[in-house]
């Protein structure tokens, strides 16, 4: 089937490659423009234009898809199906409405459930226990096409949202492979969303990340399995920033919310909501790496007392 693929980060990488390995012709792949990166902000291309380089495939990165600018390259290539993976753009009518076989997605919830940009982080700062990924018929809404095919899985009591991520993309993967070939058999079902059990799981940002130490010490855990490895759960130590990569739930004991209980070689104990505590055993001070408290310890001194911010 000549397929034009529609996507941008890494998580698109793992589906683009098994419509490759299917045999399938890939006659294009769009993305997001070249982005700066690290400290010198030198530009650098999304995973999904190095991958399609490396096939030979031929790259677009439009800076818009709006007042049919895409069409002349879209009449030209002439797809049979269009697949979307975190892309990060609207697709207009005039796509969406060109393939033979429609415009297809693959996003990581289980819909209804988490449409939008960040469905991953969401749905482990608000304590699911399961996920999976989604394929659907795109229309206009966001996310709100009909479903195709689903993948369930479990989400370990310590996984990040990095480590969901990995899995999410190789099980997308299988489920697009799935999915092409019961559309090209003619053989592929609708399922319509139910439109009231939606939820809406919005793009994370930096400020997504700040602990509010009045929460319970679970759901401060989520928050900081959801942020890893961006942006991270935050806080201010004496008025540095602090992240925290890695925290349990500690033994109940009273203080103010933010306060520091006690420092030792098992981690930091921090008074939160609830009568609750969190022991944090992997910091990262402003400026430096990512350490164990055990070892931060042996040449800082964290002070007991001090209320986080």
């Amino acid at each position: 089937m000549r397929i034009l693929f529609m996507g941008t980060p890494d998580f698109a990488v793992p589906c683009m490659e098994r419509l490759i390995a299917d045999g399938h012709e890939v006659v294009g792949a769009v993305t997001q423009p070249d982005k700066p990166r690290g400290r010198g902000q030198k530009l650098m291309p999304p995973p999904v234009k190095e991958l399609a380089i490396t096939h030979n495939i031929e790259v677009f990165q439009p800076q818009t898809l709006k007042n049919e600018g895409f069409l002349p390259e879209l009449t030209r290539l002439d797809p049979e199906l269009v697949v979307v993976v975190a892309y990060g753009k609207f697709l207009p009518n005039y796509i969406l409405n060109y393939p033979q076989y429609g415009c297809i997605n693959v996003h990581a919830s289980l819909l209804p459930k988490y449409r939008g940009a960040g469905p991953i982080q969401w749905c482990i700062i608000n304590g699911e226990t399961e996920s999976g990924v989604s394929t659907m018929f795109m229309g206009e809404t966001l996310d709100g096409g009909d479903v195709i095919l689903q993948s369930k899985t479990p989400i370990g009591e310590e996984e990040t949202a990095g480590e969901l991520f990995d899995r999410l993309s190789f099980m997308g993967a299988d489920l697009l492979s799935e999915t092409v070939t019961l559309i090209e058999a003619g053989n592929a079902t609708r399922e319509v969303q139910d439109d009231a059990l939606a939820c809406y799981a919005p793009m994370v940002t930096r400020e997504t990340g700040k602990i509010d130490w009045s929460k319970d010490a679970k759901t401060i855990c989520n928050l900081v399995r959801g942020t890893n490895p961006w942006p991270m759960a935050q806080t201010l130590y004496q008025d540095v920033p602090l992240k925290i990569i890695h925290a349990t739930r500690g033994e109940d004991a009273q203080g103010k919310c933010g306060e520091i209980l006690a420092v030792s070689k098992k981690g930091i104990l921090i008074a939160c909501g609830g009568g609750e505590t969190l022991l944090v055993d992997e910091i990262q001070m402003q400026g430096g790496k990512r350490m164990q408290v055990c070892d931060y310890i042996n040449g800082h001194e964290i002070a007991v007392g001090t209320v986080l911010q």
